[in-house]
């Protein structure tokens, strides 16, 4: 396996890239939201202590999803949290709001997700808590976006051009997680939260932007695969891709995008932020899915 850094400002790495010694499936994974290095001057703007930021991260998706070199398939993940930065986002959708100084024209400041305080500079973090105890100056987001947006995407585009060149097809798999109501809400004892999953709730959603950003292959496959190991899939509901997704899936030009979104209490306990056993079964069915989207042929990634 190799390892690949890009430097972000000040000694934390933007990125890292997982890569095996020879890629033998035309895939390649991401996990945007896995990052828990927090830069000093972040906590420090913040009104939130450590563990608060956390709950916006993906935790250990990362390494539910480590075991890609080992496949013949890279993995591109952020090193920066979600609460500094969203990877998963344009460059600049920014909420005027937080900032001292005017936006320049070319920001995106009305989108869903600025409005929801999930811009590419959350606003909140995912129980709706604010972020920040003071407003930021607009260069302090440029340079955030510089030091981390920027090479991150840089790094994906490039591995999913060179998958495509490689291969003549390229399957980007976004890897994420979802957190449960009673972690977002804290209302609800603990008794109730696996009898609420078995009632009604999804382990996992698979998101195509509706049908936009891959082949009906390819999520009729993982669909097909992950519901007959006994998970509850939904598909596009309440996740149908981010900005990755919409951005990179363009199946016309061989370039096919699947969000994937783990239910985090099948795998960790989301109050003490700590593994749970069925992680390691988790990772092993995950690998599975990815030999099973590794080996679909080329002439089934037919677009729409």
């Amino acid at each position: 396996m190799n390892a690949e850094n890009a430097t972000a400002a000040g000694p934390v790495p933007a990125y890292e890239i997982l890569a095996p010694e020879r890629q033998s499936h035309p895939l390649v994974l991401a996990s945007p939201h896995s990052g828990n290095h927090y830069p000093d001057d972040f906590l420090a703007a913040a009104r939130l202590d450590a563990r608060a930021l956390r709950k916006s991260e993906d935790c250990f998706v990362d390494e539910i999803f480590a075991f890609a070199p080992a496949l013949g398939v890279p993995l591109l993940r952020a090193l920066f949290p979600r609460a500094y930065l969203d990877a998963n986002r344009e460059a600049y959708e920014l909420d005027a709001d937080m900032f001292i100084d005017p936006l320049p024209a070319y920001v995106n400041t009305r989108s869903p997700r600025v409005a929801a305080g999930l811009g590419t500079i959350a606003r909140v973090v995912a129980n709706g808590e604010d972020i920040y105890k003071r407003r930021l100056r607009f260069a302090e987001a440029q340079a955030r976006i510089n030091a981390c947006h920027a090479p991150y995407h840089d790094a994906l585009r490039r591995l999913v051009d060179d998958t495509r060149a490689a291969f003549g097809h390229a399957l980007l798999i976004d890897c994420h997680s979802m957190p449960s109501p009673v972690a977002v809400s804290g209302t609800a004892p603990g008794g109730e939260r696996a009898a609420e999953r078995g009632r009604n709730r999804p382990d996992i959603v698979l998101g195509d932007c509706y049908g936009n950003a891959c082949a009906p292959a390819v999520i009729d496959a993982a669909d097909a695969f992950l519901t007959g190991l006994g998970y509850r899939v939904n598909r596009n509901n309440p996740y149908a891709g981010g900005y990755t997704t919409r951005h990179y899936g363009r199946p016309r030009q061989g370039i096919h995008a699947l969000q994937i979104e783990i239910a985090r209490d099948l795998y960790m306990d989301e109050t003490a932020l700590t593994r749970l056993p069925f992680l390691d079964v988790l990772a092993r069915h995950m690998g599975e899915l990815v030999q099973t989207l590794g080996a679909l042929p080329g002439d089934r990634l037919e677009p729409r």
